[in-house]
């Protein structure tokens, strides 16, 4: 989804998005990407959305990924920062929600969808490679998975590679633009992000992306899927 028709969905305009973008100033270090060689900053929240378009935000637990997703965390709990109380409200963050449980519902008919929300910036620097995706091709077990381009600087790599279950190639694009939307059925396909390296190898390269994902039907309140 191109930036200005995404943009006209939401409603929003650049200084809105300006301020939006600042918040990525304020992620904390993932350390479970650490161990695999991986500089990437992140944070992590949760909401339900009704049917209806209300918001809820959900108490903070681990992040867990079900059975059949992610090769390298299946059920491992992953305990991340949280959302800022300053990041929860924003009018950007809040209409795209919206946008992407209208989407959600073509997928599946549901009630109310779990929505999980995570910033991101991966850094690279010098010759090392900056892996967005270090568990390779996978899903997130979840319906509806979508990767929103915040900002892309100093960066070459960084291609997005959707699959079919059996590994045959849909799509693949570079998100290259800020405000560019990738969406995906996670129930049938697999993604993947290729490294990142600096254009500038005296200079780091960094890549924010805002990962949200919707599941359908979904209430637990003690637990992540």
């Amino acid at each position: 989804m191109a930036p200005a028709a995404l943009a006209r969905c939401l409603g929003v305009g650049q200084e809105a998005w300006a301020e939006f973008a600042a918040h990525w100033e304020e992620l904390a270090p993932d350390a479970y990407a650490a161990e695999l060689g991986t500089r990437r900053l992140r944070r992590y929240g949760r909401f339900s959305l009704s049917r209806a378009g209300q918001l809820e935000a959900r108490e903070h637990v681990a992040f867990v990924q079900p059975e059949e997703s992610n090769p390298l965390y299946v059920e491992v709990d992953r305990r991340f920062a949280p959302l800022t109380d300053a990041f929860m409200p924003e009018p950007v963050l809040l209409s795209l929600l919206r946008v992407l449980g209208q989407v959600a519902a073509s997928l599946d008919d549901a009630e109310e969808w779990e929505v999980q929300v995570h910033p991101f910036r991966v850094v690279a620097e010098g010759n090392g490679g900056g892996r967005p995706t270090p568990e390779g091709r996978h899903r997130d077990g979840v319906t509806l998975v979508t990767s929103l381009l915040i900002d892309r600087v100093n960066v070459t790599g960084g291609e997005s590679t959707v699959y079919d279950l059996d590994g045959t190639e849909l799509r693949t694009t570079t998100l290259t633009s800020p405000g560019t939307l990738l969406l995906g059925d996670d129930r049938g396909t697999l993604h993947g992000v290729s490294p990142i390296r600096p254009l500038d190898a005296s200079l780091p390269a960094r890549r924010d992306i805002l990962v949200t994902t919707l599941t359908a039907g979904r209430r637990d309140e003690g637990s992540e899927p």
